[in-house]
């Protein structure tokens, strides 16, 4: 249910005080918004009579903010983006049906993105939006259908559908390696004397990975990464020693860009999830889209 009328100010209203307080007068933000100043003026005594709080105060020509318009206008910039993303995601769609997901960008661009190829041409009247999420959020407060997580089940209020159990490898490219390829294969300790690169959602990765190859090894520094994507291009320009997860282990190698240097994938315990929001029924759309991944996973 929405809230009462008279706590409801216009979109007009709201742009004109958003242009104001970013341009600082009433002429610039006419200028910006192609309306007379007298317009935005008349938008903007409008909006405080109707919230009865003043907003601005005047210095010349000048409108300076007061500090409730301040904490007034960071909060409408967040609706007047929502309501343009949710406009431009309609307008995209147009009269097909989308699901709307955030995905990790690494699993999106090299698990996620060959799958839905074939599912965007079985099923032509659906669109799936991808937007970047690093980790879980409020699918109250954001417009998501459903979101990829990694780890475990920990993510509060929501549904689990496992995609792909996490598996890694090692890989470094022939600029750091030459012709040791084989050599380091069968001796996982000789890797403590390369360069080794870190992911910061993944601490104690090598550590582990040594430790259940049967090698000692403690505090194993090197470069530090936040994305997957950064890690790999580092090992493949020749900087370090990447562990990276299959999916994009394969998407390296079949490149030609990384070559693996154990004889096989580590499995781990954390996995690769489809959530969705428990208190809200899958649309229709949703639920092919979860059948073909299950399909495929």
């Amino acid at each position: 249910m929405l809230a009462p009328r008279r706590f409801l100010p216009s979109v007009s209203s709201l742009l004109a005080l958003e242009a104001v307080a970013r341009l600082g007068t009433a002429t610039a933000a006419a200028d910006e918004l192609a309306l007379t100043h007298s317009a935005v003026s008349r938008q903007l005594k409008v909006l405080e009579e109707q919230i009865s709080v003043p907003l601005f105060r005047r210095e010349g020509k000048a409108l300076i903010l007061t500090p409730a318009g301040q904490d007034y206008v960071d909060t409408i910039r967040d609706y007047l983006q929502d309501l343009a993303r949710a406009s431009q995601r309609l307008a995209s769609a147009g009269q097909s049906r989308a699901v709307n997901l955030a995905v990790l960008p690494a699993f999106g661009q090299h698990w996620l993105l060959p799958r839905l190829q074939g599912f965007v041409e079985a099923h032509p009247g659906i669109t799936v939006n991808l937007s970047t999420r690093l980790a879980p959020f409020d699918f109250g407060r954001e417009r998501f259908d459903a979101a990829i997580h990694y780890g475990k089940q920990d993510w509060q209020g929501v549904t689990y559908q496992q995609l792909d159990r996490e598996a890694i490898m090692p890989m470094a490219s022939e600029r750091l390696i030459g012709a040791r390829a084989e050599a380091l294969r069968a001796d996982p300790a000789a890797l403590l004397d390369l360069p080794l690169l870190h992911l910061e959602s993944r601490p104690g990765a090598w550590e582990d990975w040594f430790a259940r190859r049967g090698v000692a090894a403690k505090g194993v520094s090197g470069g530090l990464f936040d994305q997957f994507s950064h890690l790999a291009e580092a090992a493949a320009l020749g900087q370090g020693v990447a562990l990276l997860p299959r999916f994009l282990a394969t998407s390296e190698a079949y490149a030609h860009r990384l070559c693996a240097l154990s004889p096989d994938y580590l499995a781990l315990e954390g996995s690769y999830w489809l959530v969705r929001p428990e208190y809200r029924p899958a649309s229709r759309a949703l639920e092919k889209l979860s059948s073909w991944l299950a399909a495929r996973a």
